[in-house]
């Protein structure tokens, strides 16, 4: 099939070799070069386990939960993409196995299968299919995207994703070869002992992909080094795969040079070409001053982020990331220091922890563990007068501590760590309290998404928004007391 300029593309991602190979930030940058060639992007995650949502899961197994505008529980690596493409993505961008399989057994339980034995194939694939042809619908403006990048969550070879992958598989031939790009990503690892890096691995990746039916159009070579050309060479010639597209993607400073890793090994000029798509050159001018503030700070600042789930810095991406950008956009340098809560729960400790920091964070959260700490954190940035943000249970922790210490309300809590608190200045929400009670599901039950605020004039959050209707996302079952 030939491709038209109006047929919108879809570039698939896979992982081989092992997890943790940075197959997010390389479909993001991925994305990031063919918006900059003047092309309408889109992206998707498809994630291969149970769960309808990573919403019910342990930040510590997942990492953090990204909740888009229009209040989906997503996985971190939907936030890459909107930070990558700069533009707001739906809950259809995150697709997962629990979904797909509650909508097929949904079907069969309303006849729509008409009395067919429903299988993996074609009942669950076609269910799959018809989640990524959706993200090529047009969008409120009726513009369909150019292209839509779709990442494969996983490594091949794992039984979890296989549905996804045969899926992936009979796009190519339902839209046609030549509007179809398989992308892979592979770990080529370098053994210190003989001083080499080593093919093989990604090599039997290939084969495991080539045995499911689908030949990869071009390899992205994860390393702690360069990938010397004859490595490329040879993985070229033995994967089936031409030489200018096998791409070495060394480990980078930071994950914003990794766009201009990619183009400067022609990945994106070899995707556009092998796509047919309309494009210019790449426009580097928002992103070369982005790398300027990046690599050239003019300052340093240290910012504390005192939190439960610290072991796991990706509990909190989008803080941190936010956190750094923040410090982009003023010529700095900033410098996390990631502090347990549980550290801060005494005066000593909250000082030992936070001291020399220029500001400090206290993100969100659940459960009580950890809080009292957090309210140590909040006292001691109070009492130094430095500058602190508090997010979701962060603000609900800082209203705490300023009930008991300033305003003298002696066992002020939130009626989340304590049903019978003397002053509940933080209150389960009216609509909550038959979930809290145990009366209906936790997964996607908060208040998820895009939620106006009408803010005072005059007041310090006015000034700082430069505005009194604001609009921030949520996820959360209780709320500072009105009553309050």
């Amino acid at each position: 099939m030939t491709p038209s300029a109006r047929t919108t593309r879809h570039i698939f991602v896979t992982g081989g070799v092992a997890s943790s190979l940075g197959k997010g930030l390389t479909a993001s940058s991925l994305g990031n070069l063919l918006t900059a060639r003047g092309l309408r992007v889109v992206m998707q995650k498809l994630d291969p386990y149970l769960n309808v949502d990573p919403g019910t899961m342990n930040p510590f197994q997942h990492g953090e939960v990204f909740v888009t505008e229009d209040g989906a529980e997503t996985d971190l690596d939907v936030g890459h993409y909107e930070r990558f493409l700069d533009r707001d993505l739906s809950a259809k961008a995150n697709v997962t196995t629990g979904q797909i399989y509650s909508e097929v057994i949904a079907k069969e339980r309303r006849g729509e299968y008409l009395g067919d034995t429903v299988q993996v194939i074609p009942h669950v694939t076609n269910e799959i299919k018809a989640r990524i042809r959706a993200m090529a619908a047009p969008d409120e403006d009726g513009r369909s995207p150019d292209v839509v990048i779709t990442e494969v969550g996983g490594t091949v070879g794992d039984i979890e994703s296989l549905p996804f992958l045969e899926a992936i598989r009979q796009v190519r031939h339902d839209i046609g070869r030549d509007n179809c790009f398989y992308l892979h990503v592979s770990l080529v690892p370098y053994l210190a002992p003989s001083g080499e890096l080593k093919t093989k691995p990604t090599q039997h990746s290939v084969a495991a992909l080539r045995n499911i039916g689908i030949q990869p159009d071009a390899l992205v070579c994860r390393s702690d080094r360069e990938i010397p050309e004859k490595l490329k060479h040879k993985l070229g010639l033995y994967c089936d795969v031409d030489r200018e597209a096998v791409v070495s993607a060394p480990d980078a400073p930071s994950i914003y040079d990794i766009p201009k890793v990619l183009h400067r090994e022609g990945l994106d000029a070899y995707v556009v070409r092998r796509l047919g798509l309309s494009f210019r050159d790449v426009d580097w001018s928002r992103w070369d001053d982005l790398l300027e503030r990046v690599h050239r700070p003019r300052h340093t600042v240290t910012v504390a982020i005192v939190g439960k789930y610290v072991d796991l810095p990706d509990a909190y991406l989008s803080v941190s990331e936010a956190v750094r950008a923040a410090g982009f956009a003023h010529r700095a340098r900033v410098q996390l220091r990631w502090v347990p809560s549980d550290e801060c729960v005494s005066a000593s400790g909250a000082a030992a922890a936070l001291s020399g920091v220029d500001g400090v964070v206290i993100p969100g959260g659940f459960g009580v563990r950890g809080i009292e700490g957090k309210i140590g954190a909040a006292r001691y940035a109070r009492e130094r007068g430095v500058p602190t943000l508090g997010l979701c249970l962060g603000l609900q922790c800082m209203t705490i501590e300023v009930s008991r210490h300033l305003a003298g309300l002696e066992g002020a809590n939130s009626r989340e760590f304590d049903d019978q608190a003397k002053h509940p200045v933080i209150a389960t929400m009216a609509d909550q309290a038959d979930i809290v009670a145990g009366r209906g599901d936790l997964g996607g039950t908060m208040r998820l998404g895009a939620y106006p605020a009408q803010l005072t004039p005059g007041s310090l959050v006015a000034k700082a928004y430069e505005g009194t209707e604001v609009s921030e996302r949520h996820r959360h079952r209780y709320e500072v007391n009105n009553a309050y």
